[in-house]
């Protein structure tokens, strides 16, 4: 009918999500920015449940499902319950944001082997573990977006420690193989390497100044989360590190 508005298309119209540490900073805002997009939303938090809820009633907002799950994806039985609570409350994963993650700073003498577990059950093998567990259902469909969240540490050392720069750069390797192996099955991967975005977790690092970044302050989280969107619209880009750093490291 003449002059009757179309309802715009969401490019995301359809598709299920699933953040991990989506209750604050980059995760909530790449919760509402997938929602925004048109996908129903899953996040997971670990300790404040009352921000997980206002991600969850900021998500209904945009008249999508919003789901929150309790998660210490730092116990692989906890992830395995997760991966089956997703399915039964939101159902199969169509995008995967891996961003649930620690950066305890310590000087290199006081990081021990409690420090480096820590880092990398939390940053790493939890990604490790979910992906695993989501990415068969993407196979079978055809479809799927693999996005992790990295860090510029992992290319530049950074300025929490070792332990965190190692557990960050092993979530480049993970990529590169899924995308390598999936890119045949409509399936792709990326990282994004973000460097001192102005969250509760750089704000409390007493080595974190932005007079580190070229651009001369923090990064803002919607700027990793408009990113975390081009990724999950995007078809073609896969196997890549998306710096969102200031200018701190250029490849």
């Amino acid at each position: 009918m003449p002059g009757r508005e179309r309802t715009p298309v969401l490019p995301l119209a359809g598709r299920r999500a699933l953040v991990t540490g989506g209750s604050r900073g980059i995760g909530r805002a790449v919760a509402l920015a997938l929602a925004e997009a048109g996908a129903d939303i899953a996040i997971t938090f670990r300790e404040r449940e009352a921000d997980a809820m206002l991600t969850c009633t900021d998500i209904a907002e945009h008249g999508r499902r919003a789901v929150s799950i309790r998660a210490d994806v730092s116990q692989r039985f906890e992830v395995a319950a997760l991966v089956a609570s997703v399915r039964t409350e939101l159902g199969e994963i169509d995008i995967l944001v891996n961003n649930a993650g620690v950066a305890h700073p310590a000087p290199i003498d006081r990081v021990g082997e409690a420090q480096w577990d820590e880092a990398i059950s939390t940053n790493l093998t939890s990604a490790f573990l979910i992906t695993q567990g989501l990415v068969g259902g993407m196979r079978e469909r055809r479809w799927g977006r693999l996005i992790f969240l990295s860090s510029v540490a992992a290319q530049v050392g950074g300025v929490v420690g070792p332990h965190y720069a190692a557990s960050k750069a092993g979530l480049h390797g993970l990529m590169h193989f899924y995308a390598a192996h999936l890119a045949k099955e409509g399936i792709t991967a990326n990282v994004i390497a973000p460097a001192l975005i102005e969250t509760e977790m750089v704000t409390s690092n007493p080595n974190a100044k932005p007079g580190i970044i070229p651009v001369g302050r923090f990064g803002d989280v919607g700027e990793v989360a408009s990113v975390v969107r081009l990724l999950a619209e995007n078809g073609y880009i896969t196997g890549q590190t998306i710096n969102v750093n200031g200018g701190w490291y250029s490849s």
